[in-house]
Parts: structure tokens; C-alpha cells; sequence
């Protein structure tokens, strides 16, 4: 029994002296898991390359579309909140038209298409647009022949069917629209391109940034007339400026308020046309002062347009070319004799 004992202690000796030795060999290994690490995507950058995959990485060809704003029979309009760019500018009787610029959608409403002011070319082609109306002035009709721009008429035969009515009184001018895909569709008949390697008209950043001289921004209020004036109000939480017309938000047909990234404030001279009617002339070349306003702040800027066809620099105050947040943009072209105020700042 003595010896049976003695062995039994020797093994259990020689057993914790090897498993001894050993433990610091050990290695834990984790646990098993089927699970896939998650992958955290930054919803900043994704938003910036779907903006910039649609409306500055492709080659397809910039559509402009001439929309009414006389007064409140033109409202509300419809597809301007799918548009990338838009310019406002005076008209005669102290009201302003829309041109709106769309790539890489297919809306199918926009409206009420209004006819050509000659001014508004300079625009059009500094952007490489198809430009679409519905009418025109004299001058435009002459312009729009002698800088040969690739243009849809609603009024003329060839290029009407691609309009349609929604009549709201009897001998209504506000009541045609037309869509992408038509506008489309008679570009190619009009042997027009679709696709373009045009500069755009304005440059964006590869990512998000705020204004380092934390000019404040919150309102910037616009009065063209002594009948139309339009005001954007900055969102905090969306970081985008809501457009009002008046006091009221500037609604689309389908509820959608419009909003914008990026606005640019363009001083440039208005005058009477001289031609017997109310129609204003817009001096769109030369240089002159502006104001960039984005994320709550602004900032002084120049803009030069050296000729007609020329695209627009836009330079900060420190002489360095302008670059905007990535976004929707709206162009705001309006006499330095006119009121424009941001608040919280002297302007």
C-alpha cells in the first residue's frame, strides 16, 4: 500500500513541475465568432461623392431652364428644389426670373417655363448649357443667333410639343412645363450634345469646411423691388439656408421648400434696356464685389467675367480663387444700388 501511495505522489509531483514550466506558453486564443467587424462609413464623405459623382465627376451636359417668378400667379413653381444651380436676376416690373440648371436627374416637372432675356445667356453658356424657354425678347432672339446657343423654344413649332399647359385662368402666361426627358429628347433631334467637358461654373471643395472669419450669417435678406425681396434663413441643424419670398417659405407644388448650401451675392449693374419697353440691362462682364455665404458665415469676394462666353472668377478677399462647400448653389445677381443685408454684420 506504502508503495502504491509513493507512486501516486510522484506522478503528482512530476505532473505540477511540467505544468509548471509550461504556463507561460499558454496563449489564450479568442473566442470564435461569425460576427463581421463593422465597417463605420462617414456620412459627410458619402454625401460629398454623391454630390460630386452627379454634378462635377461626369460629363453629362448642363440643362437650363428659364422659370417665372412675375409674382404670386407664377408660384408655386415645381423642380427647381432638384436643380444643382440657379441664378436669380431681375426682370422688368421689378420682379426676378429663375434660370435653373440640372445634370444628372430626370425631372419630370419644371415650371412655369418663361421666356429669354438676353442677359441670361451669358449664363447659359458660361455653364455649356442646353438653354430652354418659353419666348423671348427681341434682343434675345438676336443674341441668342449671334453666340449660337443650343437653345428649346416652347413658342416656335418645332420645339412647342414639348411643353404642356395647366392653365389656371383664361389667357394665363404662368401655365407651361416641360421635363428633362423632353428637353432631352428634342436636343437630340437638334443634333445637340449631351455631354460636355465644360468647366464648371463654380469650383467645390472635397469636403465640408466653415469660414474662418466667422462673419455671422444667420439671415440674408434681398430686396430687388419695391414689390419682390427674398431672405435666407440658416438652419442649424440641416447647415443649409431655407429661401423665402417675403415672409413666406419659397415652396415647390409638392410642399419642398427650397434650400441651399452655398449662396453667392453678385453686385453688377442694372439699367433700363433703352429699347422703349421696361427691359433692364444687366452688365454681366467686367469685375466687381460680392459676398459668399455658407454654414452661418460669409465672406467678401470679387467676381470678373472678361467677355460673354467666358466663365466667372470668383476670388477671395486675399486674392485666392474661391472654392464652395459641396451643395446645391444659388446665384443672386443684383444692382449695388439695391438693399442687401446680412445680419449681424455691416454691409
Amino acid at each position: 500500500m506504502k508503495k502504491v501511495l509513493l507512486v501516486i505522489l510522484a506522478l503528482f509531483v512530476l505532473v505540477s513541475i511540467f505544468t509548471g514550466c509550461n504556463k507561460d506558453e499558454i496563449v489564450e486564443q479568442p473566442p470564435v465568432t461569425n460576427e463581421k467587424e463593422e465597417i463605420k462609413i462617414d456620412p459627410d464623405k458619402e454625401e460629398i461623392e454623391a454630390f460630386k459623382n452627379k454634378y462635377v465627376n461626369t460629363d453629362e451636359r448642363t440643362i437650363a431652364v428659364m422659370v417665372d417668378n412675375d409674382d404670386e400667379n407664377a408660384r408655386p413653381q415645381e423642380g427647381m428644389d432638384e436643380a444643382y444651380l440657379i441664378y436669380e436676376v431681375i426682370v422688368e416690373g421689378g420682379a426676378t426670373r429663375f434660370m435653373a440648371l440640372f445634370k444628372g436627374v430626370d425631372t419630370e416637372k419644371i415650371g412655369p417655363v418663361r421666356s429669354s432675356r438676353h442677359y441670361f445667356l451669358d449664363y447659359a453658356l458660361e455653364n455649356d448649357a442646353v438653354y430652354t424657354h418659353f419666348g423671348w425678347s427681341p434682343k434675345a432672339t438676336t443674341d441668342i443667333s449671334a453666340l449660337k446657343v443650343n437653345n428649346v423654344n416652347g413658342v416656335t413649332g418645332t420645339d412647342g410639343y414639348i411643353f404642356w399647359r395647366e392653365q389656371k385662368f383664361k389667357g394665363d402666361w404662368h401655365s407651361a412645363y416641360t421635363s428633362i426627358k423632353k428637353i432631352k429628347e428634342i436636343s437630340e433631334k437638334k443634333g445637340y450634345r449631351l455631354t460636355s467637358d465644360h468647366k464648371n461654373a463654380v469650383k467645390y471643395s472635397d469636403e465640408y469646411f466653415n469660414l474662418g472669419d466667422e462673419k455671422n450669417a444667420v439671415k440674408a435678406y434681398l430686396k430687388y423691388s419695391g414689390g419682390y425681396s427674398t431672405t435666407y434663413k440658416y438652419n442649424e441643424e440641416t447647415k443649409l439656408y431655407e429661401k423665402y419670398i417675403g415672409s413666406h417659405p419659397h415652396k415647390m407644388q409638392d410642399g419642398n421648400v427650397l434650400t441651399f448650401k452655398n449662396i453667392i451675392i453678385e453686385f453688377k449693374d442694372d439699367v433700363a434696356l433703352g429699347d422703349g419697353t421696361a427691359r433692364r440691362n444687366i452688365t454681366t462682364t467686367g469685375s466687381g464685389k460680392g459676398y459668399y455665404i455658407t454654414n452661418g458665415a460669409y465672406e467678401n469676394i470679387t467676381w470678373t467675367k472678361n467677355s460673354r462666353t467666358g466663365n466667372t472668377t470668383y476670388k477671395k478677399a486675399d486674392g485666392s480663387e474661391l472654392v464652395v462647400n459641396p451643395g446645391k448653389t444659388i446665384i443672386n445677381v443684383i444692382s449695388p444700388s439695391y438693399t442687401v443685408n446680412i445680419e449681424g454684420s455691416e454691409v
